[in-house]
Parts: C-alpha cells; sequence; structure tokens
C-alpha cells in the first residue's frame, strides 16, 4: 500500500508539470493561429494507450513516462519531421509566424511553470501558514547527523549564527540545505563566536558518505522499534522517553553514545519517562554499545508539552499570503540556481547528486501529505522551468537563443543548421538522462 501511494503522488505530481508546461505551448499556439496536430502526456513511442483527435489536434496518452509534448506544425522539434519541413511554408505552421510570436510560444511553458509553483507556494501560505522555532530559543544548540559537517567543524551543540552572512533568524528544515549550499557558517560555541569555512568539496563529501542528513534540532530519546536482536523489548516501551542512563541524565538522543560506547555488554541502571512519569528500568547494553532500538520521534505539541521547544505558527490571510508565497518561491528559484551552479562546477562534487526518476520517485513520502505533495510539486515545477530554460538545443532554452539570435540579426538560421542542433541538442539530453538515471542505479546497488 505505501508503494501505491508513493507512486501514485509521483504520477499525478509528474502529470499535472507535463500537462501545464505543454498546456503553456499549446495556448499562445492557439492565440496566433498555428496549428497544434498533437498533445500528449507521456512519449507515444510506436503506440499510445490513449488518443482521440478533436478538430486539427490530436490529444493522447503515451506508454513512455518520460515527459510529454505538443507537436507544432512547421517546429524543428524532436519529431524530426524533414518531410514537412521540405514543403513551402504554409500560413498556419510556426516558422510562418513573426519571431515575436514564436518566442512567446516557446517561453510559454516555462512560465506557466514558474506561474504554478508561485501559485502553490502563495497557497500553501494561506492554507498552512508558518511554522517555525526562533532560532535563539534554541538553547542547547543544534544536532550534527553527519560525521563530514563534524569534521568540517560544526559540533552538535553548536548554536547556528549566520550562514554566508546571513543572519538565521527561524530555525526550519531548509537550515540543513543552506548549509550544504553555503562557503562560511559563523557559530556560537560556549558563548563564543567562530566562523567556520567549508570545503569546496563539501557536497561531494556529503554525498560520499553513508548517512543522510546535515544538521537538526537536537531530539530526545524516543523509544521507536526495536532490532531482532534487542534484548530491551520487555525493559522498555514503545513511545517510552529514556531521560536518565546508568545514572546520568539525558535530555537528547545524541548524550547516549558516549554513556553506552562507555557501557558495551553491560546491563544499566536506566530511567524512562512512560505517561508522563518516570519509571526506573535496566537495560541491556550489546557489544556494539547499543540499544538495539530505533528512535521514534515527538510531534510538536509534545515537544513543547516537554519543554523542549516552542514551535511559532504564523498564519496568513490570503491577501497577506500573497508576498510570503512570492518571497518562497524567488528563494527557492534562487536556490536552485545555486544548485545548478555547483552542480556544473566539477570541484564542488556535486554532480554526485544529480538524480533522475527514481530520485524523484524518493521524495515522496510513505504516507499521503497534501502539504507535502504541493510543497514537492512545486519544487519539481521550478526545477522543470529551470532546466527547460538551458541554452541547450531540443530545449526551449536552445530555441530561444535562436530566436533571439534572429530578432537581434535579422537572420533566422537555416532549416538545416536548425536540424543539426536539434539532434546535437538530443544527444546531449540522452547523455545526461543516462548519467542521472545511471546515478540512481549506482545508488541502489551500494545502497547510499
Amino acid at each position: 500500500m505505501e508503494i501505491v501511494i508513493k507512486l501514485s503522488q509521483f504520477l499525478l505530481s509528474l502529470s499535472l508539470l507535463i500537462i501545464l508546461h505543454e498546456l503553456g505551448h499549446f495556448i499562445p499556439s492557439k492565440l496566433f493561429k498555428t496549428r497544434v496536430e498533437k498533445f500528449y502526456l507521456f512519449f507515444d513511442v510506436k503506440y499510445s494507450l490513449f488518443k482521440k483527435k478533436i478538430g486539427e489536434t490530436e490529444y493522447g496518452i503515451g506508454w513512455l513516462p518520460l515527459g510529454g509534448y505538443v507537436k507544432i506544425s512547421g517546429m524543428i522539434d524532436e519529431s524530426m519531421d524533414k518531410e514537412q519541413m521540405s514543403l513551402p511554408p504554409q500560413p498556419w505552421e510556426f516558422r510562418s509566424k513573426p519571431a515575436w510570436q514564436r518566442l512567446i510560444i516557446m517561453l510559454g511553458g516555462v512560465t506557466v511553470n514558474f506561474i504554478l509553483a508561485f501559485i502553490i507556494y502563495i497557497g500553501m501560505a494561506y492554507a498552512y501558514g508558518d511554522s517555525y522555532i526562533n532560532n535563539e530559543s534554541i538553547k542547547d544548540g543544534i544536532w550534527v547527523t553527519n560525521p563530514v559537517v563534524e569534521n568540517a567543524g560544526i559540533k552538535t551543540g553548536d548554536k547556528i549564527v549566520s550562514i554566508d552572512g546571513k543572519k538565521v533568524e527561524r530555525f526550519v528544515p531548509s537550515v540543513s540545505m543552506d548549509i550544504l549550499m553555503s562557503k562560511k557558517v559563523v557559530i556560537n560555541r560556549n558563548g563564543e563566536e567562530k566562523e567556520i569555512d567549508l570545503p569546496v568539496n563539501f557536497i561531494g563529501k556529503i554525498l560520499d558518505s553513508n548517512k543522510k542528513g546535515v544538521i537538526t534540532i537536537r531530539m530526545p530519546f524516543v523509544v521507536g522499534t526495536f532490532t531482532d536482536t534487542s534484548k530491551n523489548t520487555l525493559a522498555v516501551k514503545p513511545k517510552d522517553i529514556i531521560v536518565s542512563l546508568n545514572g546520568v541524565a539525558i535530555k537528547y538522543f545524541d548524550q547516549a553514545a558516549v554513556i553506552l560506547k562507555a557501557n558495551k555488554g553491560k546491563k544499566i541502571a536506566a530511567v524512562v519517562l512512560r505517561n508522563l512519569k518516570e519509571t526506573p528500568v535496566t537495560v541491556e547494553v550489546d557489544k556494539e554499545g547499543k540499544l538495539g532500538i530505533f528512535p521514534g520521534s515527538l510531534k510538536e505539541d509534545n515537544l513543547e508539552k516537554l519543554g523542549y521547544y516552542k514551535f511559532t505558527q504564523e498564519n496568513y490571510s490570503f491577501l497577506e499570503s500573497i508576498p510570503v508565497g512570492i518571497e518562497k518561491g524567488k528563494n527557492q528559484l534562487i536556490d536552485y540556481g545555486g544548485q545548478l551552479k555547483k552542480i556544473f562546477n566539477p570541484s564542488t562534487g556535486a554532480y554526485k547528486g544529480v538524480g533522475g526518476f527514481a530520485a524523484i520517485y524518493n521524495i515522496f513520502p510513505d504516507s499521503w501529505s497534501w502539504e507535502v505533495f504541493w510543497s514537492i510539486t512545486a519544487l519539481l515545477s521550478i526545477m522543470l522551468g529551470v532546466m527547460n530554460l538551458l541554452p541547450i538545443p531540443a530545449l526551449d532554452g536552445g530555441h530561444v537563443i535562436f530566436l533571439l539570435y534572429e530578432m537581434v540579426s535579422g537572420k533566422k538560421p537555416s532549416d538545416k543548421f536548425l536540424e543539426n542542433a536539434q539532434m546535437v541538442g538530443f544527444f546531449l539530453l540522452i547523455t545526461l538522462l543516462l548519467f542521472a538515471n545511471g546515478n540512481d542505479i549506482y545508488k541502489a546497488i551500494v545502497g547510499k
């Protein structure tokens, strides 16, 4: 059932983005009286799952879920319809339209992608508001969950002051990504501020590690589930919170590791918080210094009741949500541009994180959440828009470059040149597709 939910979210999001992107090309084509021969969700190589012709356009669903397309008459695109292009230009064809109309048609898809993302962020601001922790209220600092981050100089218990010169006011999950993409982080350790210079290949090292994540808030030791070899299934129960080990009080999960490693293979006294009452128990530490317990989690309201953190919920009226959503969309767009810059810089190692369809599929959770679904869809919409703007022939950005050249120089590139450029672009896209999905396969094999 979890796979069905995950797959449903993936296909729904992908289908929505493809259809709206292609509508961005379709609508201005119709406005400028340009014939659209096909409008397809997914690719119909050899055959289609569904097709129906309405007017001059065939609408359909292909069997290959690698994208979608509109086939515009008189345009050199992935169809490489040389027979049509060899005939005299017709008034309804793309090539017969003024350059400014062709430019609008080509920019229509990415424009819709960006507008969609901003609309989603505005809607999410209105529907869900913002939940965050005031950064200054995190008295005991953050939890470093990746040894690469610790080796770079950021330790558990440090307080994040600023990232690349920008003061951290609110602690939200995106702070972790901000650190991943940054060059300098200022932390407060024991009352003293210290500047940490992150290495150029910081992202590459994170990706090479077996650990996911960068930093998070420090969490209590909540009992979740047990390993098959755990000897503590009778001593503690799921949802217990371990607050003492071997006579030493612990507030956070990360504090338990030191005590457990010092008591490998021993039975030690512990105290758990069960139904808000402290209960003494005896736990057995295995030879690896572990209890055989997978940590659980607490909801925000429970963390507040226990005095760990104070979460602020900020709600917005519809009018207030508009600038908030626009700001979120703008920041996401800038952040993704920064990510692409690092990906195309081999020294950062960020290219190792490039993923294909499996990576996108794995972003979606196992349980249905509209908030998470729309958040991911907005991000994917921005990614799709930016990627399509890359100046690669066969992408919208490649067509735009040639159209801008025509508008500035007054000279239209020959059909032969455009055909060759389309083939080069198609080859580059296939190479990128193979690399991205090859990365997915490699990660699945090595278990990263």
